[in-house]
């Protein structure tokens, strides 16, 4: 796969709410692309994982 096809597999399991899959596939992306879109997609991932911190609920 290319960079390409893993920022969109990488975009349909964020859309199912699958976040660790769709983070792997845009980390896939950057390693074979450093300047894909994906980047941008793994700050926003990142930031909506942050949000969400399970310990915060779970203490």
């Amino acid at each position: 796969m290319n960079s390409e096809e893993y920022y969109k597999q990488g975009n349909e399991y964020r859309r199912q709410g699958d976040f660790q899959q769709a983070m792997n596939c845009y980390l896939e992306a950057i390693a074979l692309d450093p300047e894909s879109p994906a980047v941008e997609a793994k700050k926003m991932l990142d930031d909506i994982m942050n949000f969400y911190c399970k310990d915060m609920y779970n203490p």
